[in-house]
């Protein structure tokens, strides 16, 4: 069944599209009349009936037939997918797996630079490049906790997207006269993230709602006129500081909230009939500035959705490089950045480019406190993250979104607090790693650093686990908690082997000693049997 494609973007939170009772894999087909071009999909569930989308794919019609161009898991309160870029007349939306039927609230198609295409190349940079230092100690870090928070946590709903969509715009904006957050510790965050293993934070500072969560000179909307009347930047840059934790800030590029900025709610679908983006500029390196001069030094400012800012985004890195010169920005400044990042899904391996994944803890994908019954995801699924992203020689920056009382939700702490206590006795083969020799599978992931090699065996599909050889001597294997490992290594192929009673359900992790630095090898993709590919 084919739901009916209209009112898209409507910003009547109360409409959806559904099905039949029974039709739990419909398609929805969007006709976009002529060719559009587009990177991003934008997805929402109708959250009021519950979530129930698992598994959904993206087709475009090209030469006559549907062409598949992305895939996702649950949807939730929002699912932005980015990718290569699309020219098409035509979408399909499938939903390949739901319990029940699903109710999708919103889709939507965006387009902005993609990764690859906001990097210039690197002999023509029109801005300075990073401080390679400063990216080898970021991505030695590896593992960082964003936390996304604001007055929006008194509705439960998405920070910057439900205004105009689930909340009026009116009713929004006011949010921050409610905003008392009286149980906010600045320690007691840290204490959590320093507890997960996590080595760094990224506070969502400025969203694209506009609230700001510091005392800025140039706008009144931020916390210092909220009855809470406190600087959280400021309390948890000092804390992030005590305890010997890097702090990083996010700010967002579009501001729905400022006149200046040529966009609006809901989810910058309304084009403003005035704006001034030199004022505008002027307004976000002001708040840059303050930033880094009042709450450094930061290891990262981490920019989103620049469009339209387009190539200003050049001199937004040419100014915190001269505030900060061992600082590191993002992707998303509209001209480019020091690092890729991929959103809601794991990178691909890549070692000529550092990249990061944000991803969510919460079960419904939620970036602001989704309220009581939002959920997490299983522990299993929270450090498969976690070792695919090392794996793939990336860092993950996993979220949590505070509730409105200050205190980041029971439920999330204790699934974090699970990640902390196998990180303290695994954390070895993820801190200070770089991903490879062998590329990730279904089945396994590897890191290395110095000498060793870290086998992440994440599925015992094939016993023993055979890998392509690799141009090194491997002089030793062992269980990196204890116990043994069997290796044997021809002139193709590297057989290991663990005894069923030695391994880990989630992950066997066998360390190879080299008689040379592993990161000398290079990278090795690993075939893929038939049965390997269908787990």
């Amino acid at each position: 069944k084919t739901f009916a494609a209209k009112n898209v973007l409507s910003g009547n939170g109360k409409k959806y599209w559904s099905t039949d009772d029974n039709a739990t894999t419909p398609e929805l087909i969007l006709d976009l009349g002529k060719p559009k071009t587009f990177n991003i999909v934008s997805l929402r569930e109708f959250l009021p009936l519950g979530q129930r989308i698992e598994a959904c794919a993206l087709d475009q019609w090209k030469d006559g037939q549907w062409v598949q161009f992305a895939a996702g898991t649950s949807i939730g309160s929002r699912r932005l997918i980015r990718g290569d870029f699309v020219t098409t007349s035509k979408v399909r939306l499938r939903i390949t797996q739901s319990p029940v039927c699903p109710a999708l609230a919103e889709i939507g198609l965006f387009a902005e630079p993609s990764p690859k295409a906001a990097s210039p190349a690197e002999s023509g940079l029109s801005w300075p490049k990073a401080d390679p230092a400063a990216v080898a100690h970021w991505q030695a870090l590896r593992f960082g906790m964003f936390i996304h928070w604001g007055p929006v946590s008194l509705t439960g709903h998405e920070i910057g997207w439900s205004r105009g969509a689930e909340t009026p715009v009116d009713v929004y904006d006011n949010l921050y006269h409610q905003f008392n957050p009286t149980n906010f510790n600045a320690d007691e965050w840290v204490s959590i993230a320093k507890a997960t293993g996590m080595k760094y934070i990224v506070l969502t500072t400025k969203h694209h709602d506009g609230f700001c969560l510091w005392d800025t000179k140039f706008t009144d909307y931020n916390i210092m006129h909220t009855p809470f009347h406190r600087d959280v930047v400021k309390e948890l840059a000092a804390a992030c500081k005590k305890q010997r934790i890097e702090f990083g800030a996010y700010y967002s590029v579009p501001d729905w909230y400022d006149t200046n900025w040529p966009v609006t709610s809901p989810a910058g679908t309304v084009k403003r009939e005035k704006c001034d983006l030199d004022v505008y500029e002027k307004y976000l390196q002001n708040q840059i500035t303050e930033l880094i001069k009042n709450y450094g030094p930061l290891i990262t400012i981490w920019n989103d959705m620049p469009a339209p800012y387009g190539k200003r985004g050049a001199d937004t890195i040419k100014l915190v490089r001269r505030l900060q010169p061992n600082i590191l920005i993002n992707n998303r400044t509209g001209d480019g950045g020091d690092y890729d990042t991929p959103e809601q899904r794991i990178g691909k391996f890549q070692m000529d480019r550092p990249w990061e994944s944000c991803m969510t803890v919460s079960a419904h994908n939620h970036w602001a406190w989704g309220g009581a019954d939002d959920g997490v995801k299983s522990t299993a699924a929270c450090l498969d993250m976690l070792i695919r992203g090392p794996g793939g020689d990336g860092n993950i920056l996993l979220n949590v979104g505070p509730r409105p009382d200050g205190v980041i939700d029971p439920e999330q702490a204790a699934r974090l607090k699970e990640i902390g206590a196998w990180l303290a006795k695994n954390g070895e083969s993820i801190y200070g790693t770089r991903g490879g020799p062998w590329e990730p599978t279904p089945a396994l992931a590897s890191t290395r650093k110095d000498n060793r090699i870290y086998v992440h065996v994440l599925n015992w599909g094939e016993d023993p686990v055979r890998l392509p050889n690799i141009p090194a001597k491997i002089v030793s294997a062992k269980l990196l908690n204890g116990g043994k490992a069997e290796m044997h290594q021809a002139a193709t192929e590297i057989e290991i082997s663990v005894a069923p009673a030695n391994r880990d359900a989630r992950d066997t992790v066998v360390v190879l000693k080299l008689d040379s630095a592993a990161l000398k090898i290079p990278a090795v993709a690993v075939p893929q049997l038939p049965a390997e590919s269908s787990k």
